[in-house]
């Protein structure tokens, strides 16, 4: 039987999710779109071929629901939602930092909420997208949902209480790495190199070790201890890092994050 979906709230993330359901044999004539602003809407349907309706005409339509909004405007999407969600709909939430429990108190008694986390390599159908249950979600609504997040990379399922610890980890993630690259990058033109060769330089030693990592199966010390000769380059830089706590600084910067995903699921703004 054919599914309807609709993405609530068409921005980046929302539309590269568009993107990848329609490069995984989703027609366009199943694809719902809301948009706040008109031209927004026609640009989707132009560029897609998609339907683009209202949040009400959504919630009566499709059997699955992605709600995209950023975590601010959740609430106002869920009291326009209300009064049209029946209970048999699948209810998707990509907002950050919202619980489950934040959107089942505001629906109808029994609606299915899944709860997931992406990030941005979505982009780039790289992404990893964390995946909890609601408490009325079944197996069915997990694997329903997995088929929508896994043209643009990776899902994982995890319970929701380590929801905030895999948003530190995961969400966040990303722009570690950027900063890091960032600071490497410094580093090369403090050494003499022009940025731009410095640049293609630690971007593409990120990409390389990325790959192994991932493909070689070898815990991450194997591949480090692999580079690292006796009294050579490599050491000296590790014993620097150590010296100046670099590996505690990220143990305390992913329990921030952490910390603060916490404090936003809570209703926490300061």
């Amino acid at each position: 039987m054919t599914q309807k979906i609709a993405v609530l709230g068409t921005g980046k993330i929302g539309e590269a999710l568009l993107s990848g359901m329609i490069r995984a044999d989703w027609s366009p004539s199943d694809l719902l779109v809301t948009a706040r602003r008109p031209e927004r809407a026609e640009e989707l349907r132009s560029r897609h071929g998609v339907t683009a309706v209202t949040n009400a005409e959504a919630a009566k339509t499709a059997d699955t629901l992605i709600l995209a909004v950023k975590p601010q405007d959740m609430a106002a999407l869920l009291g326009e939602l209300a009064p049209h969600v029946p209970a048999d709909r699948l209810v998707v939430s990509a907002a950050a930092g919202i619980p489950t429990a934040f959107i089942e108190e505001r629906l109808v008694q029994g609606v299915p909420v899944v709860r997931v986390m992406p990030n941005t390599p979505v982009l780039v159908d790289e992404g990893m997208s964390v995946i909890s249950a609601g408490t009325h979600a079944a197996e069915a609504h997990l694997v329903r949902t997995e088929e929508i997040f896994q043209p643009v990379g990776k899902t994982l399922r995890v319970p929701e209480s380590q929801q905030d610890a895999a948003t530190a980890l995961s969400g966040s993630g990303p722009a570690y790495f950027y900063y890091l690259v960032e600071a490497m990058t410094d580093a090369g033109i403090l050494l003499g190199l022009p940025r731009d060769k410095a640049h293609d330089l630690i971007v593409q030693a990120a990409v390389g070790a990325s790959v192994m990592l991932r493909d070689s199966g070898e815990h991450p010390v194997k591949l480090r201890e692999a580079v690292t000769s006796p009294a050579g380059t490599t050491i000296s830089a590790i014993r620097e890092l150590e010296r100046h706590g670099v590996r505690a600084a990220l143990i305390a910067a992913l329990e921030a994050a952490r910390d603060r995903s916490r404090e936003l699921a809570s209703g926490g703004n300061g």
